[in-house]
């Protein structure tokens, strides 16, 4: 959902093309490593590729406020730490994904639904085939959406364990 009506028209900003990239990049490192990577991990990795890096800058980077940050060497560096070919940051290759990263999202999206299935399996414990199948095809429709060109940029879902039950 836009943040605002200019959005809406105009579709979202360099700034936030590039934060959701970015968040992006995090959400499928995360999933790998099993643990996020810290903002002191990515300025450790720059470093030793030369480059300095601001706990602000970084932070209005992912969030997409403050100016673009273009510096190519930067995102070069960053591209490198994410294993990503830096085009995909700099905006040279357009708005679609990196068949590596593509392919690591739909990863990510199988593995959230089987958690959450397995969850709610547990959660839920005896219940009729049919409201099975009626949740089944819910998660399922949610997967095709997001295939269809909703990237998940780790603010409509949550990297980790399912949800606890209410």
């Amino acid at each position: 959902m836009p943040e605002n009506a200019n959005e809406a028209e105009s579709g979202p900003s360099p700034q936030q093309l590039l934060a959701r990239r970015l968040n992006l990049l995090l959400d499928v490192a995360a999933e790998e490593r099993g643990a996020p990577l810290t903002f002191l991990e990515l300025q450790k990795e720059l470093a030793a590729r030369g480059v300095g890096l601001s706990r602000a800058r970084w932070s209005y980077m992912k969030d997409g406020s403050g100016r673009l940050v273009s510096d190519p060497q930067l995102l070069t560096a960053i591209s490198e730490v994410f294993g990503v070919d830096p085009d995909y940051l700099l905006g040279n290759g357009g708005p679609e994904l990196p068949e590596v990263i593509d392919s690591r999202l739909e990863f990510l999206k199988a593995l959230r639904a089987a958690k959450v299935k397995s969850f709610a399996a547990r959660a839920l414990g005896e219940v009729s085939p049919e409201t099975l199948r009626v949740i089944t095809k819910y998660l399922n429709d949610d997967i095709k959406r997001h295939r269809a060109g909703k990237a998940v940029t780790g603010q409509e879902d949550s990297v980790g364990e399912p949800p606890s039950a209410p």
